[in-house]
């Protein structure tokens, strides 16, 4: 006989597992269905280990520049691929235990193995999924699945929720075949650090790793389909970053893309078609494919039970709903923007809904921070200055630099700029982008006066801590209004 929950999830990466915490908060008998790894792709090999790696790198850069600092060092700093590698596993397989541990205190049971959807609810009859033994193929070195778990068997509830997350995509001909060409999994564990790599797609994953790469030594070449390097940024943002990537060595290629990929013994050759017509080739030691990330929707059952999907992603509503009653999605498998924070909060939204809590709002995406974790960092909210104005928008818009902050210019970090737009009318803050030294820590800032709909008077009667890198976020609202004090 099937055993009975109220919910179960499907996935167990931050939308899932978070859901199924505020699930059981909730009062609901709860489940969760795992295939690979608790914590999904984002814990494992994602969003976690990156900024292990990137934290890394960050030291290295600083160990580049002590004389910078007045400080100096007998000898030269060089890196231990092995031991930077081991590190960021060590922080995943860590923060894999905390996520069991969540579980385990929330009473949420988890049943290990691979999930489809065989039933949808109907009046009083429960929806049902079958679970298999997984089909996956674990990559390596990643924890081992916790034990005493349940596993194959039939499971119903009266909702199920997908968070079946997302994978890279591969374009036909050139797709990643783990030694020569990378997705984001292989570049997250290199035997050794490659002389040189080529990028494929310049968005938040790509920047990444190429920030990474070069900033551990590799000679690194970006190419770019679209006229702009991270193209969902700001357009000032977006040229500003790139020349701070170009003066620290990296190569970028825009409106460009690679048409042929050729395999050596220990390279690849990449035949690059340029705006003009003309192919370049490109040899490096290693290619990442960085061009984008699809839903994982196959082998559910979706079809059979006529769950509506669009460009490879399920089809909802702001709560979560999908077309069939019963059946719910959130995270990336629920489309863009693919960012765990926004799985998380979607989760929460979705199963709130599902319980009639008080004052559950629709997830609004316009409010959802974006943040890339380069050197300089990227971060904003928001509608850009182009957005706002192909909306018909009359706006105001403040900028403010680095350079002119006291603190950044203490920490040796005074390249980059915090803009702010605001509706001239209404003084309604409308979006906020910012690049340079921890911006992906300000941006919340920003966030929250978006999401308090704050208006630029009360942004500019809050006092900001002196000295701070927040005070040019002030400083910026400031100079909408022509006000700036300290440029």
């Amino acid at each position: 006989m099937a055993e009975n929950y109220d919910v179960i999830i499907i996935g167990s990466g931050p939308g899932g597992y978070v859901t199924a915490v505020r699930s059981a908060q909730l009062g609901f008998k709860t489940a969760i269905v795992e295939r690979e790894h608790l914590g999904g792709i984002c814990l494992n090999w994602g969003c976690i280990p990156t900024k292990a790696l990137l934290r890394s790198a960050e030291i290295m850069h600083y160990s580049d520049h002590l004389k910078d600092y007045g400080l100096k060092i007998d000898g030269k700093v060089s890196v231990d691929t092995a031991a930077v590698v081991d590190r960021s596993r060590k922080v995943s397989l860590r923060l894999n235990g905390g996520v069991a541990f969540l579980m385990k205190k929330n009473k949420v049971d988890v049943i290990w193995g691979e999930a489809r959807l065989s039933k949808a609810a109907s009046g009083d009859k429960p929806g049902e999924i079958v679970v298999s033994n997984s089909s996956k193929k674990p990559m390596e070195p990643q924890p081992p699945a916790p034990k005493g778990l349940k596993g194959e068997g039939t499971y119903t509830a009266k909702h199920i929720i997908l968070a079946t997350g997302a994978r890279p995509r591969a374009l036909p001909g050139i797709e990643p075949d783990g030694k020569l060409i990378w997705t984001y999994f292989e570049a997250m564990v290199p035997k050794e650090m490659p002389k040189s790599l080529l990028v494929m797609g310049s968005g938040a994953i790509g920047i990444e790793f190429a920030s990474f790469y070069r900033t551990m030594g590799a000679e690194v070449t970006v190419v770019e389909l679209l006229p702009a390097v991270m193209p969902v940024e700001d357009a000032e943002v977006s040229k500003f970053a790139q020349k701070q990537f170009e003066k620290q060595g990296m190569k970028i290629i825009l409106e460009a893309k690679v048409t042929k990929v050729e395999k050596g013994a220990n390279s690849v050759t990449a035949h690059v078609e340029m705006k003009d017509g003309k192919v370049e080739k490109i040899t490096a030691d290693r290619m990442i494919s960085a061009v984008g990330v699809q839903g994982n929707i196959e082998n559910l059952g979706l079809e059979a039970l006529g769950v509506k999907t669009e460009r490879g992603c399920v089809v909802v509503d702001g709560y979560g709903n999908t077309n069939v009653p019963g059946i719910y999605a959130i995270g990336d498998v629920a489309g863009p923007p693919m960012l765990a924070h926004k799985a998380e909060h979607e989760g929460v939204v979705c199963v709130e809904k599902i319980a009639n809590f008080p004052g559950v709002h629709a997830t609004d995406k316009l409010k959802i921070p974006g943040c890339t974790y380069c050197n300089p960092q990227v971060a904003s909210v928001g509608l850009t200055e182009a957005k706002a104005k192909a909306e018909g928008k009359d706006i105001r818009v403040g900028r403010f630099q680095f350079a002119a902050n006291g603190k950044a210019i203490a920490l040796g970090e005074d390249q980059g700029f915090v803009k702010t737009i605001f509706d001239k009318k209404t003084g309604q803050l409308l979006g906020a982008h910012m690049v340079g030294a921890e911006v992906t820590e300000l941006i919340q800032g920003f966030v929250v006066a978006m999401n308090l709909e704050t208006t630029e008077e009360e942004l500019m009667h809050t006092i900001f801590p002196h000295p701070t890198l927040s005070e040019m976020m002030k400083e910026s609202v400031l100079d909408a209004y022509g006000r700036a004090l300290n440029a």
